[in-house]
Formats: structure tokens, sequence, C-alpha cells
């Protein structure tokens, strides 16, 4: 059972892992050289996910911000010839955020960035560590109460 202090030292833990985290993915990324800040590359991944393109509001609402946020990245990207505006054949009143050719490119090129870094995260960790760092990570990102890992849960973990 956990303890008020043992639950700060944890979230201090996750805390501190995240900054690692942002911190190394930013330097893989400014290795590149692909001229896309962390928030831009956020962006591009979500629209990555869409199957026909979004509209602004969608986007703030996947990226859980405010549309104003969601405009001023797009303008950066569009300026990159990264990303176009493009009208909704439905309703000329509604814009369309689609990913460019330049777009996909630097897709891939992100995720081959994310790719390293998460190596370089997780390079003293095993491979069974990782395999139960995943079982946990997912129990937290889903809010579940316990995941089973082979014959143990990842409470006994």
């Amino acid at each position: 059972m956990s303890t008020p202090d043992s639950a700060g030292l944890l979230a201090e833990q996750l805390l501190r892992l995240t900054r690692r985290v942002h911190r190394i993915q930013k330097r893989h990324l400014e290795q590149r050289d692909l001229g896309v800040t962390p928030a831009q590359s956020r962006l591009l991944r979500t629209l990555a996910h869409y199957p026909s393109p979004p509209r602004m509001a969608d986007l703030a609402e996947s990226l859980e911000v405010v549309p104003r946020a969601v405009t001023t990245l797009v303008d950066g990207l569009e300026a990159s010839g990264k990303v176009r505006r493009a009208a909704d054949p439905a309703n000329r009143r509604v814009t369309r955020i689609e990913l460019t050719d330049e777009g996909r490119a630097t897709l891939r090129e992100l995720r081959g960035a994310r790719r390293s870094a998460a190596e370089e995260i997780l390079a003293p960790l095993t491979g069974k560590e990782r395999e139960v760092l995943g079982v946990l990570l997912d129990t937290l990102i889903d809010g579940e109460t316990s995941k089973d890992f082979g014959g143990e849960t990842a409470k006994s973990c």
C-alpha cells in the first residue's frame, strides 16, 4: 500500500522523467533539423491520425488546447509547407487542415527521431523491464486498476 510520501515521490519521479523525455526528444528533433517545434510535431502527429482532414476545432479538442493555439501552430506549419488549409467541400465556411507531401515526409522523420529518443531513454532497461514498464504505463494511461502480466498483475510487479 502506498503512503502519501511514496505517492509524492512517484509523482516527482514521473515529472522528472517527463522533463527528461521532452529534453531528449527536443534534442533529437533539433539534430534532424526538421524546422518544427515540439508543439508543431504533436500537431502533425495528431493530424496524421484523422481519416480525413479535420477542422481546427477538432485539432484543438484532440490536443486539449484552445483554438487560438492551433491557429498559431497551423500558421507556422503552413508557412513552412507542411500543412495547408482547404475549404470544406460541404460547407465553404469551414476550413480543413491537410498534410502536404512535405508534411508527410517530416512526419516520417519525426517518427524516426521519436524512436531514437525512446531507444536512448530505454537503453538502461532489459527487454523484460521494458515489457513491465509498458504494462504499467498502459495501466496508468487507461486508468485501469490492474493488468494481467504473466500470472501477475501490474500492481504486484
